[in-house]
């Protein structure tokens, strides 16, 4: 299969991005379809992506304290409607388990959205002194949510995730733990995924059911449509009370704990493909790549090539990069298009002439630059390349940010610019008033993102009625 062919296969961006993003997801072997409706298969090289994801913040979040657990997956219905709030919130989203076997419960169970009514069970059987405080708990599994539409990796009704979920002995801890981990998934995405975001609040009608405040990151797509790539809730000490979780503080006077959960799910492999995807395929962060690099023999029926392909495989890997060594007998030309296709970072080309000159020659996946590196320093040369790659794609995604970031001060100026510049972020001043952040909605097609930390007054009145403005807010199209 000819590089041309292949790349006349998948659809260009800019002329269909959503069948762009289906093309790279079935062309670079990510997922295959499925007999069980709005379900993907996960296949072995997007689920590996998955695993590296994975395997770095399990990483961070044993660094901060955090210990893994694992919940059932069934919730009983008489415990899941014990938060009225929460369970409203995920009613119309909930499968429901009616029978075992062949016979009928005498209490049907959904299966679980999240997990929060769980940890809630688990936390008043185990806590009952400040001593116990605080509990730091993640679990990595797959919830059911039954959406009406789905896309891969960003909306399925089977998702992987983690969820963390963590009781302390008051407010500040719990804001504390809150922040904290909001902090966590925006390093992540610009380190491992090096995809820039914007950390902020969520309005109150746009808050987890059940919250009393959510936090999220918000990214930017190359089409200029927002993602919520993670969110940090607190939940005060609402479910505690609704639970009956209390502990002795040092006084030994009954206190309620207060909570806090934050998750990200597998909707961060298709953030990774629309922020640096191009009309060749995917174009993979070197954190969470797996394959770093691609090792192609040139002229490889000839003698030593294959040999010293190998050797500088083993060299790689002894480095501690994932290193891959096609020696199969396509094309070199076909494999050229086959990794592209994958967004390996880096391939290394190695022939006969390369070896008589003690060379290889390395081409990056992001600008296609071709550099021609000395054996003897390959290693450090590799992860330079490397380190420069992922500081292009993060400062391509920032600069596709700065580009789409829009000034408004009323509707007409959001449509304005959406018309005339394309989707992107706009940063537009609130009253505070839901009916008005529902109409900017209705006018411009753009919801409220987040209320950002990092605040501007953009004007003195609301973007929509006009009235004296509480926030700034940054409004966009979503996926």
């Amino acid at each position: 299969m000819s590089e041309k062919k292949l790349v006349r296969e998948i659809t260009s961006r800019d002329e269909d991005f959503a069948k762009w993003y289906t093309d790279i997801v079935l062309k670079a072997d990510l997922v295959g379809y499925s007999g069980v409706k709005g379900c993907m298969v996960i296949r072995p090289y997007g689920y590996a992506i998955w695993e590296n994801i994975q395997r770095i913040l399990d990483g961070i979040f044993k660094d901060t304290g955090h210990e893994n657990v694992y919940m059932p997956m069934f919730i009983p219905e008489s415990l899941l409607n014990k938060e009225k709030d929460h369970i409203e919130g995920f009613a119309p989203e909930v499968a429901w388990v009616t029978h075992g076997g062949s016979e009928l419960l005498a209490e049907r169970m959904c299966i679980r959205p999240t997990s929060e009514v769980l940890f809630c069970e688990h936390y008043k059987n185990i806590i009952s002194s400040y001593r116990d405080l605080p509990k730091l708990y993640n679990q990595w599994c797959s919830v059911v949510r039954w959406e009406k539409t789905t896309r891969p990796f960003l909306r399925s009704r089977e998702f992987l995730w983690q969820e963390g979920h963590t009781a302390h002995a008051d407010a500040d801890d719990a804001v504390r733990e809150t922040e904290q981990m909001l902090n966590v998934y925006a390093d992540f995405c610009a380190n491992s995924l090096n995809m820039p975001v914007l950390k902020g609040k969520k309005t109150e009608s746009d808050k987890f059911a059940g919250a009393v405040a959510t936090y999220c990151i918000e990214a930017l797509m190359h089409d200029g449509k927002a993602l919520q790539a993670g969110t940090s809730h607190y939940f005060g000490d609402k479910f505690a009370k609704v639970f009956d979780i209390t502990y002795t503080n040092k006084e030994n006077k009954l206190e309620f704990i207060h909570q806090a959960s934050w998750g990200v799910t597998t909707r961060l492999i298709g953030a990774v493909i629309m922020s640096h995807g191009d009309d060749s395929g995917l174009v993979l962060p070197p954190a969470v790549a797996p394959v770093q690099v691609v090792i192609i023999p040139v002229a490889q029926h000839k003698p030593g090539v294959l040999e010293k392909a190998a050797e500088l495989a083993e060299r790689l890997k002894v480095a501690g990069l994932r290193v891959k060594l096609d020696d199969s007998d396509n094309s070199a030309g076909w494999k050229f298009s086959e990794y592209e296709m994958k967004g390996v970072p880096l391939r290394l080309e190695i022939g006969p002439k390369d070896i008589e000159q003690n060379q290889c020659v390395i081409v990056r996946r992001d600008t296609r630059e071709k550099a021609f590196v000395g054996l003897d320093n390959l290693e450090t040369e590799v992860s330079e390349l490397l380190s420069a790659l992922a500081k292009g794609i993060y400062q391509k995604s920032l600069e596709n940010i700065q580009n789409r970031t829009y000034s408004c001060k009323n509707t007409d100026e959001i449509n304005a610019a959406f018309a005339e510049k394309g989707d992107g972020f706009v940063k537009a001043m609130w009253c505070g008033d839901e009916k008005c952040e529902d109409e900017v909605k209705e006018r411009t097609g753009a919801g409220s993102r987040c209320i950002p930390f990092e605040q501007e007054k953009i004007s003195d009145v609301c973007v929509c009625c006009g009235k004296p403005a509480e926030c700034m807010v940054i409004w966009g199209k979503a996926y």
